[in-house]
């Protein structure tokens, strides 16, 4: 039986995780550093000097910044904090930009002096922006999560600053993740009080059904979801992975509308989200119900994504697709025994998939990972599993979720570096 306080703790960590975002996270990220270095300085930057990590670097290369012009890259992400930004807005920080604005970041782009550089040490997630003119500077460093500023400098000068022990600190604040598990998120689900988390789950929905539809309707990145349904057919078991691609597709091509995300990312909190809307609106299920079912996809995708970190070469869309099987398990009336053998058998199919960064090819994952999810369920249906000691799958649906948080927080550590190496054109 949960606890008044584990029924709080996972209230709050709906509210921390599910936030709204503009345009993929890394970007953005970029964007509010540069806002606040600049907001700092005081006057508009000479010269942007941009060192990330690894991880970062790989998420922003590819990806079209919102609200840019269709522009591209670290540097113009940088651009867009700098002109445009609202600092006070985090992850929203570029979500309202006039047109003379937008021309503005495109001029300043090719006329400032842009010096990115990989940082060689430090976080994963780690991003270091200082900011120049004549013999002004100003210095900020996000680390950790994607707004988490640490440090702040002033012509040299600290004006506000973590140390480790304050990191881990402000860490321990938060709603503790260790909690989560498969059968108490089902029991969460069963028994919350709806109206404790219920506007959330239907800004969630609100948003990321709303950008899936639009990838869908126009022509955003590669398409993947109009493409599965020429192809495959308008069935819901298509529909759901094609509304999840498209709403990926247009989020990496610089959509402008928010999205709701999961785990640190957009992607993921579309992926969580959209296949159990989807299969909600198929099959007539009461409003409830389907705010029930997103209750389980997320706090599931949350509890995977928890033990393999932020950024990793491990693809957050496999979490995240192999929790929607598991909210659409619970949305046909699942409970613990259906959703744990759905997430053991889609998470044994896909977790193999790396992530080489945020662009395009996000979308075909997201669809991959969603049908494994989907498959997962109907093996179940029908009777039919992966069994323990096969592969990375493990007796108990626990002990196979520590299985791939151990393959993608420690095992593809190098596998990581290796991406970004050839990504970069590193030998």
């Amino acid at each position: 039986m949960l606890t008044k306080e584990e029924y709080l703790t996972y209230e709050e960590i709906l509210r921390e995780e599910l936030v709204p975002a503009l345009g993929c996270t890394e970007p953005i990220a970029i964007a509010f550093c540069a806002a606040k270095a600049r907001e700092i300085l005081g006057q508009l930057p000479e010269g942007v000097r941009i060192e990330a990590s690894g991880n970062i670097i790989k998420n922003v290369k590819s990806v079209i910044v919102p609200n840019t012009g269709e522009l591209k890259g670290i540097p113009a992400a940088a651009a867009a904090g700098i002109i445009a930004g609202d600092s006070s807005r985090k992850l929203e920080v570029i979500a309202e930009v006039s047109k003379e604005k937008k021309e503005e970041i495109a001029r300043y782009v090719s006329q400032a002096h842009f010096e990115v550089l990989p940082l060689e040490e430090g976080d994963k997630l780690d991003i270091r922006i200082t900011v120049t003119r004549g013999a002004e500077s100003a210095f900020v460093r996000i680390a950790g999560t994607h707004s988490n500023i640490v440090r702040m400098k002033k012509n040299g000068q600290v004006l506000f600053e973590k140390d480790c022990k304050e990191k881990r600190e402000e860490e321990e604040k938060k709603a503790d993740r260790s909690s989560l598990s498969v059968e108490k998120i089902v029991e969460f689900a069963d028994t919350v009080s709806l109206d404790r988390v219920e506007d959330i789950l239907k800004r969630q929905a609100d948003y990321n059904y709303a950008i899936a539809e639009e990838g869908i309707s126009h022509n955003w990145g590669a398409n993947i979801g109009s493409t599965l349904l020429k192809f495959y057919g308008e069935d819901v078991r298509t529909k759901a992975k094609a509304y999840a691609a498209a709403g990926s597709d247009a989020r990496m091509s610089g959509c402008e509308l928010p999205v709701v995300i999961n785990s640190g990312s957009g992607n993921q909190g579309i992926t969580v989200s959209v296949p159990v809307i989807i299969y909600a609106h198929h099959s007539n299920a009461p409003e409830e119900k389907m705010y029930r079912a997103l209750l389980v996809s997320n706090l599931i995708a949350i509890h995977i994504k928890h033990g393999i970190g932020p950024l990793s070469a491990f693809c957050g869309a496999v979490s995240a697709g192999c929790a929607a099987g598991c909210g659409i398990a619970y949305l046909k009336g699942g409970g613990v025994e259906e959703i744990s053998h759905t997430l053991v058998n889609s998470i044994a199919i896909v977790s193999g998939i790396v992530c080489d960064g945020a662009k395009p090819s996000c979308a075909a994952k997201i669809a991959s990972s969603v049908d494994a999810g989907i498959l997962g369920l109907c093996m179940y249906e029908n009777g039919q599993q992966f069994y323990a000691e096969e592969g990375l799958v493990s007796k108990g649906v626990e002990n196979t979720i520590q299985n791939i948080s151990r393959l993608g927080a420690q095992g593809m550590q190098e596998t990581d570096a290796e991406i970004i190496r050839i990504m970069t054109h590193c030998d």
